[in-house]
């Protein structure tokens, strides 16, 4: 079996340590013995990181980097003194002592590596860094710069950002970050707000910002009409809420909806055995089997789904589909009101000041620009595996290891997956990391454009439906100008506003700022920058909101993202990483992201990725430590708000009539 160096000189450098406190005896009572006589001693002369196999000049891992320095010429650096008075002597001797003491320390602290930054990854870092040991802790990420510190600029210096992401209501764990870094999040995000369906039609539909919704009309003993709108058991107070703002969706065709609610109920409120039923269809055949109307699922339920997960309902998993639906119909009447950030981006105003805080406060080392390769695992005299050792690319393209490591957590999403473990053959061999590298991403378009003027609109989030232009992609677009009052921040070097002489603004050369997205993007990503800012330009935008098209182009700026985004797709459930990834049979690994499975540690916010992936890398960090620490602090996951009581005897009610085989599940197999 092969041993790690570190682990097999633990026995030795603890010798060493309890040697100490006799050999600074020694130097004061030994008539003028030189220092170098210490490294002739049989204890003294064997290097701290030898093992059984190591000789006496092998070198070892420095700084947890990968760079290499001779253990022998370490330790004698000091060697060709001789100290000339008794107090010299004792300083040497403490000198020495306490430099053995660091290495030994090195040696027994804990070392844990994070690969990858996004909500998942940061979300480990965190639990990691305040579990309250004494550890080494590490980020890797292939973003250059992924603290968020270095703004991500376009070509002509203006600021962008890859995708425009929503901040729900049942975000309790984001929530509580904001309060732990100190930010207000009035100043963090915007107000919640309302979002636009558009169509070739015109306007289809308005979500609502249900907590502000007011009465459509006077309901007895809750007011007149346009009073604020009660807070109603679900699913009523959606109905209500949005009764009035569907424009050209029939009622009949909203009622067909109803079935759909039976499923969710029937499908969340189970087992994990029936949720692999659901899951091993597609959301296109439940709504078949539920009898939905088209003109509901093609207006509203799948422009909904492809931009809140990413693909059409004839792709993706009515599992996933379900939990979506869950907290639009289900869950509170609020709970699917979204709100943005205010100012900036997702990376300068979250990501930004907490990885200060855990740079800072708990010394956590962000590695930057670094690409993951190889993983390997090693088998200790016992037969236990662990993963102890990282080999990356570093932004400078110089192949880097890290060794001795304690424990990794894989916050990656499936595209990093896929390369980590085909790099990685003894990560390969468990089939919790082969099945989870064959899931495949959906392609992801982001855009921004600059206009010369500025275009009202009914709201500041809004969604393409059903355009031929976007060829079978979701698309979006929110007016930044609108959600981040057109700030000097948006345009970069080029807010150049005339001031009067008192520095107040005269004549604004500041238009609309609209950042645009692409969702299930394969057949828009072969077209040219050019030609898909065209497409936005003269077609989509127009068509949603005619005073586009007398608006110019100032400046525009394409990101193309392959296969990043998570693909819930039928039958993947099974394969997605579990949170304990392969579990007794390699400990030491674990897994974060909005995609894992996380078993019986599962967060209520299934169909809310930012918040289930922070969470699934509290969990995930809690888990590692609980197989590789003694003693620690485990980081304290929010739940999101309670099942409402008429959800909960819907599901009791559920359970007792499937249960009773009165009626069987014949949509499902």
């Amino acid at each position: 079996m092969i041993k790690s160096r570190r682990t097999a000189s633990k026995a030795a450098a603890l010798l060493v340590l309890l040697a100490m406190p006799s050999c600074i005896t020694a130097f004061t009572i030994v008539s003028r013995q030189p220092l170098t006589s210490l490294h002739s001693s049989p204890v003294a002369s064997a290097p701290l990181y030898a093992s059984s196999s190591d000789s006496a000049d092998e070198e070892y891992s420095d700084d947890f980097t990968g760079s290499s320095s001779s253990a022998n010429s370490k330790s004698s650096s000091n060697s060709d003194e001789t100290p000339e008075t008794e107090e010299e002597f004792n300083s040497a001797a403490e000198e020495w002592a306490a430099q053995q003491a660091k290495e030994i320390n090195a040696m027994t602290k804990k070392r844990y590596v994070v690969v990858g930054a996004g909500w998942g990854g940061w979300g480990a870092a965190k639990a990691l860094c305040e579990a309250g040991i004494d550890a080494d802790i590490t980020l890797i990420d292939a973003l250059p710069d992924p603290t968020g510190a270095t703004p991500y600029l376009s070509k002509t210096g203006k600021p962008v950002e890859a995708g425009t992401r929503g901040f729900w209501k049942d975000y309790p764990n984001i929530n509580r970050l904001c309060a732990e870094l100190n930010i207000a999040e009035d100043d963090v995000f915007t107000p919640y707000t309302n979002s636009s369906f558009y169509s070739p039609d015109g306007l289809e539909a308005t979500a609502p910002v249900f907590g502000e919704a007011r009465l459509p009309f006077s309901i007895p003993g809750f007011g007149d009409s346009d009073q604020p709108f009660p807070m109603l058991p679900s699913p009523l107070g959606q109905v209500l809420a949005t009764f009035p703002l569907f424009e050209r969706i029939p009622l009949a065709d909203r009622a067909s909806m109803v079935g759909l609610l039976l499923a969710t109920v029937d499908c969340l409120g189970n087992d994990e055995a029936t949720q692999m039923e659901y899951d091993r269809m597609s959301a296109h055949d439940l709504f078949v089997k539920f009898g939905l109307s088209k003109r509901l699922v093609e207006d509203f339920i799948k422009p909904t789904l492809l931009v809140g997960l990413f693909k059409p309902p004839e792709e993706l998993s009515a599992l996933v589909v379900m939990e979506l639906l869950y907290y639009y119909a289900l869950a509170h009447q609020d709970s699917f009101d979204v709100r943005w950030i205010k100012n900036g981006t997702v990376a300068d105003s979250l990501v930004m000041p907490l990885a200060e805080k855990l740079q800072n406060v708990y010394n956590l080392k962000v590695m930057g620009g670094c690409r993951v390769g190889e993983i390997a695992v090693e088998k200790d005299e016992n037969g236990k595996a662990s993963a102890n050792k990282i080999t990356y690319q570093n932004s400078g393209g110089e192949t880097k290891t890290l060794h001795d490591v304690d424990g990794i957590i894989l916050a990656l999403g499936c595209k990093g997956m896929e390369s980590v473990v085909q790099a990685s053959p003894d990560l390969a061999r468990y089939q919790e990391f082969s099945l989870a590298a064959s899931l495949k991403g959906i392609d992801v378009i982001s855009c921004r454009i600059w206009f010369d003027r500025i275009v009202p609109t009914r709201t500041p989030a809004n969604v393409f439906s059903r355009f031929e232009a976007l060829r079978g992609a979701g698309g979006t677009f929110f007016m930044l100008d609108q959600l981040q009052e057109n700030s000097p921040d948006l345009w970069g070097a080029a807010a150049a506003d005339v001031l009067d002489d008192e520095g107040e603004v005269i004549e604004s050369t500041r238009g609309s700022v609209v950042a645009c997205d692409f969702y299930n993007a394969g057949g828009v990503m072969s077209l040219s920058d050019e030609d898909i800012i065209k497409t936005l330009t003269d077609e989509l935008l127009p068509s949603a909101v005619p005073r586009f098209a007398d608006a110019k182009v100032v400046d525009s700026w394409v990101g193309k993202y392959p296969g990043v985004v998570s693909w819930f797709s039928p039958g993947s459930y099974n394969k997605r990483p579990p949170l304990e990834g392969a579990g007794d049979a390699l400990p030491n690994v674990k897994c974060a992201g909005d995609w894992v499975r996380m078993g019986d540690r599962e967060h209520g916010a299934k169909g809310l990725c930012q918040e289930r992936a922070f969470v699934s890398g509290f969990e995930a960090a809690n888990s590692l430590l609980r197989s590789t620490a003694d003693a620690f602090v485990a980081t304290q996951v929010l739940p999101v708000r309670e099942d409402e009581a008429q959800f909960k005897a819907a599901v009791e009610v559920n359970k007792k009539i499937m249960g009773s085989g009165l009626l069987p599940r014949f949509w499902t197999r």
